[in-house]
């Protein structure tokens, strides 16, 4: 069995505890991947040391030099992709097509990151008195802990570590526990494309090291994807501890489904936001919301469709759905279904463990729809990260609407229709921070701001030109050349 390593300062090295976590295969339980170091405090420490000492002449080095840096990144992960994306659905589950979609966000954003580097423009303003010129510019900010999730290994750590590195940061990364091969791959990438040493730093282990992290005292920023329950503790820590932090956690979005939509298109909307990634998305489509004219039809339809998805290994060219991640996932989808069952929701399709043939090797569920499901009850309210599709009845537009904001979370919404003041009126009135029209919930581009409102996150937005604001500082410069006091801020009128 293979044995993997900690990547840190430049070198491949051992746990200092000498532990060792195995990984397994969710589609084959009897497929084990290898041993992954099961890091601790003292890992930490010395990955935030190598990160903190190469931070002092990271910075220094030219913008549009890291840049050139991080375009090799994108051109290796595209050179690698078809390797890499295997081992990406072996470690956890999604089908090849799916993990080669998520290299190739990593290389949007890698080439996307690196263009930035020579536009990471500051401000001037005039000043308020003579002979005077005020600017402001970004600054890096020091040592950035990313911590992750594992449904997409690759996708989601690009978008927080290498813009952090473009703009002068360095890095230390924890992956998800459930996809520490992931991890193992973005640091081979990055030493391939000549990331000095310390920069880019990878700890595998356990989710206690998320805190070990978080509490540094020489880690100034986190970048966190995952749970609601685990980002508000740590959301807890780093202001306790005054460290910026942001936030991606949960999701329970909403598409809206009216009567004069493309039903075909709308469909295949909700069946891929739904059902692709096995709903192991933050942004997955976990509400249906159709309108009363078409209900019962649209459930019809949806049900014929969603009954034919192939389940199997994400490595199978043929499977559609592969498996959730691990037995305790599989679990909490079972223990939903009953909740749903117990609060009187509809059953449509589903609803059980697949255990066909091969499937009962792995954890796989089957996609699953309940309709009449209200706001009251838990499958509306709650997060499942699973195949499993809470459908409700709309009165009216208006009423879709307050169906859609009826939740704790404000990640993405849809909405599917051909009359363009709907639109524009969902667009206006759907909390969310991510809204789409007559697509599905799910396709995040890596030019474009990403992120939520209310319990979905803090604030912070990845993605795009406004990343940067989460890993940079401002600082703002006034020179004087009138060769005399100017005193700004006192009464001059």
């Amino acid at each position: 069995m293979e044995r993997f390593k900690n990547y840190i300062n430049g070198e491949w090295v051992e746990p200092k505890s000498d532990k060792y976590f195995k990984n397994i295969n969710p589609a084959n339980i009897e497929d084990v991947i290898g041993e992954f170091p099961e890091s601790g405090q003292e890992d930490v420490n010395y990955a935030v040391a190598a990160a903190k000492e190469a931070f002092a002449e990271w910075k220094k080095v030219p913008a549009p030099k890291r840049g050139d840096i991080i375009r090799k990144v994108g051109d290796i992960f595209a050179r690698r992709k078809d390797e890499i994306a295997k081992i990406m659905t072996r470690e956890m589950g999604k089908p090849v097509f799916e993990t080669k979609g998520d290299i190739q966000e990593a290389i949007d954003t890698a080439y996307y990151a690196a263009s930035e580097t020579r536009r990471l423009f500051g401000y001037n303003a005039p000043s308020e008195l003579s002979n005077k010129m005020n600017m402001s510019f970004r600054t890096p900010i020091g040592v950035v802990g990313v911590i992750t999730a594992f449904n997409f290994p690759i996708a989601v750590p690009s978008w927080k570590i290498l813009p952090a590195i473009a703009a002068g940061n360095t890095v230390v990364y924890k992956p998800s526990k459930d996809v520490p091969h992931a991890g193992v791959m973005f640091a081979e990438v990055m030493e391939e494309a000549g990331i000095p040493k310390g920069v880019f730093n990878v700890v595998l282990g356990k989710g206690y090291m998320g805190n070990m992290i978080v509490e540094h005292p020489d880690v100034k920023v986190i970048g966190f994807t995952g749970s609601t329950n685990v980002g508000v503790k740590l959301g807890e820590i780093g202001g306790r501890l005054n460290k910026r932090i942001s936030l991606e956690m949960g999701g329970k979005n909403p598409q809206i489904v009216m009567p004069d939509a493309n039903m075909e298109l709308a469909l295949d909307g909700v069946l891929w936001g739904a059902f692709g990634t096995t709903g192991q998305r933050c942004t997955a489509t976990s509400r249906l919301i159709i309108h009363k004219d078409i209900y019962d039809e649209f459930i019809s339809m949806l049900a014929n469709k969603a009954s034919q998805l192939k389940l199997g290994s994400g490595l199978d060219p043929q499977t559609q759905v592969g498996p959730v991640i691990h037995e305790a996932q599989l679990n909490t989808c079972i223990e939903y279904c009953d909740i749903a069952l117990n609060e009187g929701a509809r059953l449509v399709i589903g609803g059980h463990r697949a255990t066909n043939g091969d499937l009962a090797k792995g954890y796989f569920f089957e996609p699953t729809i309940f309709a009449d499901v209200t706001e009251n009850m838990r499958l509306f309210k709650e997060e499942v990260f699973g195949p499993v599709l809470a459908v409700a009845k709309a009165e009216s537009f208006e009423h879709a609407i307050e169906l859609a904001n009826a939740v704790d979370y404000g990640l993405s919404s849809s909405i599917y229709t051909r009359n363009v003041n709907y639109a524009f009126q969902a667009i206006n009135a759907i909390e969310s921070g991510i809204t789409y029209i007559n697509a599905p919930t799910i396709g995040a581009e890596a030019h474009m701001p990403f992120g939520g409102v209310k319990g979905t996150g803090n604030g912070h937005r990845e993605g795009g030109w406004t990343v940067f604001d989460i890993f940079t500082e401002w600082k703002t410069v006034y020179i004087d050349f009138s060769d005399k006091l100017q005193r700004a801020q006192i009464d001059n009128y």
